[in-house]
């Protein structure tokens, strides 16, 4: 997969805006963007966390009480620190604050607690074309995938509910990685499909389904044709 910009986002949802807010511009530490609106009743807040975005979906609506996804944990390379912290958001989602070059993140690595490990290992190699620095360690520029086995994980984890949800890939030409990925075993969630002028998307399922997204960001490649 050829990344349009080296680094992975990352979202989740949530129903209860303003501690969450409060817990992951004034708790971590990252910045306000700007709050993109998707539809009526959801508003994207998309934060800056050393040059990948979190994006912090508020949902008016319930949402419905789906399990947790494989989604653990948003792990951030922080300079001056000499140990990991580990923390929580007021939904409960998982983050930790790490020294740079703690279990190799220099930046940001996404934890996923995955139920068969070798086929995930297949997933991020093969269907996605990721390089693999260490047994379930998957490069994405300057992020990092950190796959562990979890006999909890999801086996056909939901795009809709609380916590996180999905990670993202910006990518020069959705519809060709699209087709790769599921030429290569990949399963489709969404095909591509265009947002006004600001991206052209798809949605693909690792095997446990976690959701991934694939953007054609007009403000990262300049075109969506």
């Amino acid at each position: 997969m050829q990344l349009a910009k080296p680094r992975i986002d990352i979202g989740l949802a949530t129903n209860d805006l303003a501690p969450m807010l409060a817990f992951w511009q004034g708790e971590v530490g990252v910045p306000l963007d700007h709050v993109l609106p998707i539809r009526k009743g959801q508003d994207q807040h998309r934060h800056d966390v050393a040059g990948s975005v979190l994006k912090i979906n508020h949902h008016t609506a319930p949402l419905p009480a789906n399990p947790p996804s494989g989604y653990r944990e948003l792990v951030i390379a922080r300079e001056g620190l000499v140990a990991p912290r580990a923390l929580a958001d007021p939904d409960g989602n998982r983050v930790s604050l790490v020294p740079p070059g703690h279990d190799g993140v220099t930046q940001i690595g996404v934890r996923i607690g995955v139920r068969d490990l070798d086929a995930h290992r297949r997933f991020y190699g093969e269907a996605l074309g990721l390089p693999e620095e260490r047994p379930g360690v998957f490069r994405a520029g300057e992020s990092l995938v950190l796959l562990e086995p979890d006999p909890a994980a999801p086996a056909d984890a939901q795009m809709q509910g609380p916590g996180w949800r999905y990670i993202t890939f910006q990518v020069f030409k959705v519809d060709d990685e699209h087709a790769a990925v599921l030429a290569r075993g990949g399963r489709e969630a969404l095909a591509p499909l265009t947002l006004g002028t600001t991206a052209r998307i798809s949605m693909v399922r690792d095997p446990d389904g976690n959701w991934i997204e694939l953007s054609q960001r007009a403000s990262i490649v300049g075109s969506l044709t």
